[in-house]
């Protein structure tokens, strides 16, 4: 090979420093590059803002239980409701400032409140959930005596009907 070929291939070669300054410009690109692919975490979910129109220390006390499913016994059910005193269901506190109540289907006790959006029924159901959702019952009517609640989900609706708390004396 000619000298002039190899003087003119080494001249045409970058120096060291340059190679290195390329090489980290090149790993820097492919950091960043890296950082840009990267999808942003997902949005959290907006959780509506409800109240708690009825405080636990209105719901927490022994209670008869009854169900129906026509609104044409309601009547008939406090009154069977008010005879079950002597085998009552409790509502207690709960740790959070719920109250201690059993959902459909769950053996276990579950800490729920009172809840609503402003100009929606009032709901009892986890805090977690939104007002009205799949697991809460809706308020029909509490006069602080006689809580009257129907499950939000209509096949649970449909199994338990509504179901009437009587608070009971002592």
């Amino acid at each position: 090979m000619p000298v002039s070929f190899l003087k003119s291939a080494q001249a045409a070669r970058p120096s060291r420093a340059v190679r290195r300054s390329a090489f980290g410009l090149a790993a820097l690109a492919l950091i960043l590059a890296g950082c840009a692919s990267e999808p942003p975490p997902p949005p959290v979910p907006a959780i509506p803002q409800f109240t708690s129109p009825i405080p636990a220390s209105a719901l927490v006390g022994r209670y008869g239980l009854a169900a129906y499913h026509r609104p044409e016994d309601a009547v008939r059910t406090e009154n069977q409701a008010k005879a079950q005193c002597s085998n009552p269901y409790i509502i207690t506190a709960g740790p959070n400032g719920g109250v201690m109540m059993y959902l459909a289907d769950d053996t276990k006790l579950t800490e729920v409140i009172s809840k609503q959006v402003p100009g929606q029924p009032v709901f009892i159901g986890p805090p977690e959930d939104p007002a009205g959702g799949d697991r809460d019952r809706q308020v029909v009517s509490f006069n602080g005596n006689v809580l009257a609640l129907k499950w939000v989900d209509p096949e649970v609706a449909r199994r338990y009907g509504t179901m009437v708390y009587v608070r009971c004396p002592g």
